[in-house]
């Protein structure tokens, strides 16, 4: 309570002890103790000193906010599919590591896994990666690595694989347990090598390919749906021999004909629409040509699961960094929000989000 006095000066008056000696010339030879005096204080000063020594310890108290960064954990869906989803992990120096540590069942990740969505590696599995000058991303697990189901081996190498080779100074993986080089996978063998990349697929099909040997690979986007959040998953399809020579085609052929029936994905693009020009690459830049099928009929603009499809489906290609769509009779390609399509368009910053657990 706010008192209307000021502090009173305080005089200290010495005294003196007798008898027993303590009343001697001796004692009264003693230094004598000062006067104290206290200056006179306003009490609105003290309490504004109060105050501020509060809120100095307050703002002391409060912790830092935490810097996070954005990355993506390939994780395996309710389908058995390899698909990314994109968390906030915070930010660090080690980020192969981290991601890797995030890949563990029951691990940091566990209170962030979407519903419908579950974590590759098993519970109680450690993990460590230094990074080669080559680009190779040499991972070391600890025995828990082998616990995992024989029917998600693939899932498991394409998850560590493309998890870490988000990052442009990864180009390959090779795996280790407790130290010793692992040629092929644990539980069914399936083959690593000297290292595994993105080359090698991901949710991987056959597709309309007979000669395996004569036949390479290209990989596109689909959607897929867990209640209500649509979600893109990538799959890599064989292509045959003679389209090597311009893998883009192949790929936007492959997008336009859509996802296998038996795989429970849903198609990106209208039907009707279709490829009225080889696709080509110049200089980094994709050129794509579409009958006027890939515009909706209400705006005549092109739809941002399509545009996302084929500018993920594009730039998976080694020397795709940009991609410029273009459809027949329309001068400029319009966006769903009636912004014409940047010219040319480069590959979103995120495949996914991950949409919230719950």
């Amino acid at each position: 309570m706010k008192m209307p006095w000021k502090a009173a000066a305080v005089l200290a008056v010495p005294f003196v002890l007798q008898g027993c000696g303590f009343g001697s010339d001796e004692a009264g030879n003693m230094d004598e103790p000062p006067e104290e005096v206290t200056e006179d204080i306003a009490w609105e000063d003290f309490e504004e000193a109060a105050q501020q020594e509060e809120s100095s310890s307050s703002a002391e108290e409060e912790p830092a906010e935490e810097e996070t960064v954005e990355r993506e954990l390939y994780l395996i869906d309710e389908n058995g599919m390899v698909a990314p989803q994109t968390f906030s992990l915070p930010k660090t120096e080690g980020v192969l590591k981290q991601s890797l540590e995030h890949l563990v069942t029951g691990g940091p990740i566990s209170q962030m896994v979407p519903n419908g969505f579950q974590a590759v590696l098993p519970p109680g599995t450690e993990v460590d990666v230094r990074l080669e000058e080559n680009g190779t991303a040499v991972t070391d697990f600890s025995p828990e690595f082998r616990d995992y189901q024989p029917e998600q081996e693939q899932a498991v190498l394409q998850a560590v694989t493309w998890t870490l080779t988000q990052f442009d100074n990864v180009e390959d993986v090779s795996f280790q347990i407790n130290g010793y080089k692992q040629d092929t996978m644990p539980v069914n063998g399936t083959p690593i090598g000297d290292s595994y990349s993105r080359a090698q697929g991901i949710n991987l099909e056959n597709g309309r390919v007979s000669d395996m040997t004569n036949s390479s690979s290209v990989t596109v986007y689909f959607l897929s749906q867990i209640g209500e959040n649509s979600y893109y998953v990538p799959v890599t399809r064989r292509i045959s021999g003679k389209d090597e020579d311009n893998k883009l085609d192949a790929a936007m052929t492959e997008l336009v004909r859509g996802p296998s029936p038996e795989s429970g994905l849903h198609d990106v693009l209208r039907e009707g629409t279709s490829l009225v020009e080889p696709s080509q690459v110049k200089q980094g830049t994709a050129s794509i040509f579409f009958n006027e099928g890939l515009l909706s009929g209400q705006n005549g603009s092109v739809s941002e699961e399509a545009l996302h499809a084929a500018l993920l489906t594009a730039t998976e290609l080694e020397d795709v960094e940009n991609v410029e769509l273009n459809v027949e009779g329309a001068e400029e390609v319009l966006r769903v929000n009636g912004d014409t399509l940047e010219d040319p368009a480069a590959r979103p910053a995120l495949v996914n989000d991950a949409p919230s657990k719950g």
